[in-house]
């Protein structure tokens, strides 16, 4: 595949390729450009070039163009589904999901667009304004950059690209060069749906050079990332430069709290949902499972038997409940990440070992407060710590303890409790009776402290992708 530049497809301007393979065998599927500095700023530069037509195009049109998309995908969703089981490694029944999620972003935020009415500040509401009316109203913001991660391409797109353009910008997608060959198709569909030439452009490249210059380049108004706090910090940095807006959404440690009073068929459930979706790679997965002593044993018998009733196999394999990671790489680190919490006084219950790319279900037991993947270090694959604590006040101290503040959860049948927990701990999602791996395409979706700035989903993100004017009737009235 090539970069989709101003309505063209171009190699990059030196020639050089990403070779893009399919984790689970290492059958090479597709190469695709590694972006140079040039090769950015053209983009940009198309990009302006293209933006205030679109943004003239009248709402209405703009929804029907995004509609019409999300027709080509559903006719070509198995193809689609297909290529992202391959190049993401994810089991092929959740990679049908991912796709069948476009239709309810995009129409979310097409609709959501429709509604979404200025305010009038009306006459006399302070003093000295008596004969003044004050009405706001949304304005595109110009070029948007979207990096996207590897995890969730098509979800993640869902969120960025559609609000983008709906709201009148033209956008720039730079996907994961682990895999970045659905968005460039989701891209190409874009474009024979109608969004002009310009108005949409797919840029591959090491993040170091297509996702920094894209950060730090003046012709670029939001940055909107989701990805690690690392690259969160970085991009910030490069987009400080300029003054251009980011909305960053990074990473996460998120306790899973468990009560005695919990119900485990339920917590059960929610374990294999909140933790081994997409083999653990998920920024709002539970990683951290904190157990009150009086169900510990129970809880720690029923863990064993659920984890090991899951089937990991090829992800495209119609039975297949885990995957692949993303690539060996990431499952040398999850490796590494186990063996040093073990290192540390952890004892390993089950699973743990590794055969490139697969990495097993693995339950760590007697995790304490200080080891690091109690605070800072997030696991990116399916590894169950747990840490047995007394009272809910340790829990909450504990789950705390994180620099990170994504999401958390508890499992409790006592609504004080739950309500107590949910209100005191630091995230920008709490969820009751339920694992924090929970974002529905409505719910405005962020984290605190270093999980993140700014907040994604359908009810949020047009203002995020748009500035505000107000228009001022001065004297309008008698």
């Amino acid at each position: 595949m090539k970069n989709l530049i101003g309505g063209r497809h171009l190699d990059a301007s030196n020639g050089a390729v990403i070779e893009i393979t399919n984790p689970a065998t290492g059958k090479l599927l597709d190469t695709v450009p590694n972006s140079t500095k040039e090769d950015v700023d053209l983009c940009v530069k198309e990009a302006r070039k293209a933006q205030k037509a679109w943004a003239a195009t009248p709402l209405h049109e703009r929804g029907r163009i995004l509609c019409k998309f999300v027709d080509l995908v559903e006719a070509r969703k198995e193809e689609l589904a297909q290529l992202l089981s391959e190049e993401t490694g994810k089991p092929i029944k959740e990679a049908r999901i991912e796709i069948g999620n476009t239709r309810t972003f995009v129409c979310g935020y097409v609709e959501k667009a429709k509604h979404d009415y200025g305010n009038v500040i009306p006459a006399g509401s302070e003093a000295g304004q008596e004969k003044t009316i004050q009405i706001t109203q949304q304005e595109p913001l110009g070029v948007v950059g979207c990096i996207i991660p590897f995890n969730f391409p098509c979800d993640l797109f869902g969120q960025k690209v559609p609000s983008a353009l709906i709201m009148g910008n033209s956008v720039i997608v730079k996907p994961s060069t682990y895999n970045p060959l659905t968005l460039h198709t989701y891209c190409d569909l874009l474009m024979e749906a109608g969004v002009p030439a310009g108005v949409i452009n797919c840029i591959s490249g090491d993040g170091n050079v297509a996702g920094a210059e894209l950060a730090k380049h003046p012709g670029i108004n939001l940055i909107s990332v989701t990805g690690s706090t690392k690259v969160g910090a970085e991009v910030m940095g490069n987009a400080s430069k300029n003054i251009t807006h980011v909305m960053l959404e990074l990473g996460g440690n998120d306790a899973f709290i468990v009560m005695d009073d919990a119900d485990l068929d339920l917590t059960m459930k929610e374990i294999v949902w909140g933790r081994l979706y997409n083999t653990g790679q998920v920024c709002c997965a539970s990683k951290r499972f904190l157990v009150q002593r009086g169900i510990k044993e129970e809880f720690m018998k029923r863990l064993v038997e659920t984890v090991s009733s899951q089937k990991v196999a090829m992800p495209q394999s119609e039975d297949a409940d885990i995957g692949c990671l993303i690539n060996e790489h990431a499952a040398i680190r999850v490796e590494e990440q186990v063996k040093q919490t073990i290192d540390a006084g952890a004892t390993l219950v089950y699973g743990g070992r590794r055969n490139g790319a697969f990495f097993e279900p693995t339950i760590l037991d007697n995790v304490t407060r200080d080891m690091d993947v109690m605070k800072d270090m997030e696991i990116f694959g399916p590894v169950l710590p747990v840490y047995t604590f007394d009272t809910v006040e340790e829990a909450i101290e504990v789950a705390n303890q994180s620099s990170y503040g994504l999401c958390g959860n508890v499992m409790t049948k006592d609504m004080k409790t739950a309500f107590k927990v949910a209100n005191a701990l630091e995230v920008g999602g709490a969820v009751i009776n339920g694992a924090s791996f929970f974002r529905s395409a409505e719910m405005p979706f962020g984290g605190w402290k270093h999980s993140g700035i700014g907040n994604e989903g359908i009810s949020t993100t047009l203002k995020e992708m748009s500035r505000t004017k107000t228009i001022v009737l001065k004297n309008i009235l008698e």
